[in-house]
């Protein structure tokens, strides 16, 4: 088991959002749920807590109930080899009320932070060439959802 584990609150939705979650990657699984029985909190059979893998990656969820919201200054960064990749994981993730932001950040339905990020942004903004760099930045700040053409194009000037 891994020393420090993502933990997610959320309100009231947490079995849908595990389901989505495990849904969208290819390498998930629900590992745990736990319902409340008689006399917890909400009603009885009510998911309380559960525990999930993405690629790899343990988190824990809690249905802890309005108190505490998700905020952008927390996200899950998504590494993409393609485009496919990228528009599978933004279709899948903004799906059913969820809201497209800059730069490659989106927030799902629930209003958790993820980045959908192809590899090639990170080797072309890492560049020697500062003008190559900045002429990919340029182009990925105008995009919601980054284009692998449109910044292979920028890098090549």
């Amino acid at each position: 088991m891994q020393k420090i584990t993502p933990f997610l609150w959320f309100d009231d939705r947490i079995e849908e959002a595990v389901e989505l979650y495990t849904s969208v990657f290819s390498n998930a699984k629900i590992t745990n749920i736990m319902r409340g029985g008689q006399g917890a909190p909400g009603s009885s059979g009510r998911v309380m807590s559960a525990t999930f893998e993405l690629e790899g990656q343990a988190f824990m969820a809690l249905n802890g109930g309005p108190t505490f919201q998700f905020t952008p200054a927390v996200s899950f960064f998504v590494r993409c080899e393609t485009q496919a990749e990228v528009d599978r994981y933004w279709i899948r993730l903004t799906e059913g009320g969820g809201s497209e932001e800059r730069c490659g950040w989106l927030k799902d339905k629930f209003g958790l932070s993820w980045q959908i990020i192809p590899v090639a942004l990170e080797r072309y903004l890492g560049d020697s060439d500062p003008a190559k760099a900045q002429r990919v930045m340029q182009a990925m700040l105008k995009m919601k959802k980054l284009d692998i053409a449109s910044l292979d194009r920028a890098y090549a000037g």
